[in-house]
């Protein structure tokens, strides 16, 4: 199975040497059955004069750092190592009553899962935009309201990938989804926003992730989009397989490629780092984020599986 290495650099330089505040990091993994941790490693440049670990509440990890002085350069390094095991694409398997939508959670997961069916994006002052992201969703639909689950959440990720345009965005924040929906364009956030909320539309329960994105080659050409910095995607959770990934920006189902560090219900609870500083708004220069995924040399080489494989098993 693959060993990953992944190294994450954040740099913000200022005109002057200014202070900081509380700055919270969000850059390590979360172990699990299908990645596990082997190393890693976190260097701050002032050194803070206390950083401490905490778990969020969705189970996160955070790093938390406080500062004393100034400086007119703060910088974040991580490196990870991990070995990540990765599923066929729609290999997950379903509750028979969970086969076609719509299907009913379980009472006893109801209270947990009902803040993942709950739209944000849905209020008074919005309908407008609400009504249309669940057109856009009820259009995976069979003419009976009714579709195959798998087949419904492939097709739906998969023309995220189709129709839409990846294209990187320097603002802060994340697109309203019925933007995203107009405009066919967005940032990894921005897809996933959109899919979390057009699935929450249908009465299903999705969160969002995240982490990072391993981009092979072929040929000399990245296979996939969003590499460079950090990734953003969605998990739906289905009876008997539990959560599950989809990656609207490369069309990606499961967990192929993906390195998840943080869930949450929406992307502000999972910034990858944040914090503050103390000094004139134009002491503020830049900030500079670079991200490298690679694949140890001598890891057992996985079998080539085409990311447009959902979207062909959907067509069958």
């Amino acid at each position: 199975m693959p060993i990953l290495t992944v190294d994450h650099v954040t740099t913000y330089r200022y005109r002057q040497p200014v202070g900081f505040g509380e700055h919270r990091i969000l850059f390590r993994p979360r172990d699990s059955w299908d990645q596990r941790l082997i190393e890693a490693s976190l260097a701050i440049t002032p050194e803070p004069h206390s950083l401490h670990w905490i778990h969020d509440v969705f189970g996160n990890c955070v790093a938390v750092a406080r500062f004393r002085g100034r400086a007119a350069e703060l910088r974040f390094s991580c490196r990870i190592t991990l070995e990540h095991t990765s599923d066929p694409p729609l290999a997950f398997a379903l509750a028979p009553r969970a086969a076609r939508h719509p299907f009913a959670y379980d009472a006893d997961e109801m209270p947990d899962l009902a803040r993942y069916i709950e739209r944000r994006h849905a209020d008074r002052a919005r309908a407008a935009d609400a009504r249309a992201v669940e057109a856009w969703a009820r259009s995976f639909l069979d003419p009976d309201g009714t579709a195959d689950t798998r087949a419904l959440l492939a097709a739906m990720n998969a023309a995220l990938r189709r129709d839409f345009t990846y294209a990187a965005r320097i603002e802060k924040g994340v697109q309203e989804p019925a933007e995203t929906l107009r405009l066919r364009r967005g940032t990894c956030r921005d897809f996933a926003l959109l899919m979390i909320e057009a699935v929450r539309a249908l009465g299903l329960a999705a969160r969002f992730v995240s982490g990072y994105l391993y981009v092979p080659e072929r040929d000399g050409v990245a296979i996939h989009a969003g590499g460079g910095s950090t990734h953003a995607w969605v998990q739906v959770y289905l009876p008997g397989a539990g959560w599950v990934e989809f990656d609207p920006t490369n069309g990606i189902v499961g967990n192929r490629d993906l390195i998840r560090v943080a869930v949450a219900r929406h992307p502000g609870q999972a910034v990858p780092l944040h914090g503050s500083w103390i000094g004139r708004p134009e002491d503020f220069l830049d900030m500079n984020v670079v991200v490298r995924v690679t694949e140890t040399p001598g890891a057992v080489e996985r079998p080539a599986v085409p990311t447009q494989e959902a979207e062909r098993l959907v067509a069958d």
